[in-house]
């Protein structure tokens, strides 16, 4: 009979999973595949250990959680594996160019690329995604880590009284990655080029994409409130955009900051034997960056499963949107 084993992640987290025995007769085992959307759907996170290393499986795996879903800005990288159609691909080689490599900065004294700060996938869009899939074929020799934080528990966690001004309140994204552009919880200095990455066309579409709102706070139909406030790409408050929304939303995002530092946070030391799926309905993820002469390679698929609560603003639909960058 195929099996597999499961195990909290960690004994101090309220979320996350490892399970191992993952193979091609496993993931095809319609008794597996419920006992792990029923795991995920409790812990939110799953550290699949010893998996394949293909997209092929990839793909597999993303699939026992819903069907996939296309990145949506067209400047993206895809994979050119075959089965893997809306699969991304980033891929960094290493660099002794270091001021013009993506996600420089200094933080913490420390001068690291492919640096990315706290965020939700998909806040520019009116529609989330309900879970990314990552891998790492290629992994620093140091640095690089993936972090991860539980909506639920960062709820549970947060100062009360800065809880309560920001609860009923929505956040403004835009499509805009450049962290010299960030505004809130910024705790490093940006470095390099000042397009950071962007490329000619990613400009264009970060000109055309209109904003985006999300909830801060949101509750599950189990009834358990989510804190769900991204750092990157967040603009401001809807309906606040003024000196006190904006002192109000950079205390909230640097109380993220400084919870991700402590013992509210996973940080996942990558093996290219790995695969991470996350709930990005609850979850927020960052990375840590590493040397920029190291090469560091994710692939990472993407699971339909709107949480219905985001929009565009003047009230945009996405095949405006579409058309508008297509």
């Amino acid at each position: 009979m195929s099996a597999i084993t499961t195990r909290d992640l960690r004994s101090d987290l309220s979320f996350g999973s490892i399970v191992e025995g993952i193979d091609w007769t496993t993931v095809a085992s319609e008794s597996v595949r419920q006992q792990l959307r029923d795991l995920f759907q409790e812990r939110g996170l799953i550290v699949f250990k010893d998996v394949e290393a293909t997209a092929k499986m990839q793909v597999a795996v993303s699939k026992i959680f819903g069907p996939l879903k296309d990145h949506p800005t067209k400047s993206t990288a895809r994979t050119a594996e075959d089965e893997a159609q809306g699969v991304i691909d980033m891929h960094d080689s290493p660099s002794d160019d270091a001021d013009n490599v993506e996600g420089l900065v200094e933080i913490d004294g420390k001068r690291v690329a492919r640096f990315s700060p706290w965020h939700f996938d998909h806040c520019y869009n009116d529609e989330l995604n309900y879970a990314g899939v990552l891998r790492s074929p290629v992994v620093a020799p140091e640095g690089g880590r993936t972090g991860f934080m539980d909506g639920i528990e960062c709820y549970r966690q947060f100062p009360p009284a800065l809880r309560d001004r920001i609860e009923g309140l929505n956040v403004i994204y835009t499509l805009d990655t450049r962290l010299s552009r960030m505004r809130f919880g910024v705790n490093f200095t940006p470095l390099g080029d000042s397009r950071e990455g962007a490329s000619p066309e990613m400009l264009e579409e970060i000109a055309i994409f209109p904003r985006a709102m999300h909830p801060a706070v949101w509750t599950r139909a189990s009834g358990e409130k989510v804190l769900h406030a991204g750092l990157w790409m967040a603009v401001g408050l809807e309906h606040h955009e003024d000196e006190a929304g904006d002192a109000l939303f950079d205390e909230v995002c640097h109380t993220i900051n400084a919870m991700g530092s402590g013992t509210s946070a996973y940080w996942h030391d990558w093996s290219p034997a790995d695969m991470v799926i996350w709930d990005n309905h609850r979850m927020l993820h960052a990375v840590e960056g590493c040397d920029a002469r190291y090469e560091r390679h994710t692939v990472r698929s993407t699971i339909q499963g709107d949480y219905g609560l985001g929009y565009f603003e003047h009230g945009k639909k996405i095949g405006e949107v579409r058309r508008a960058v297509a």
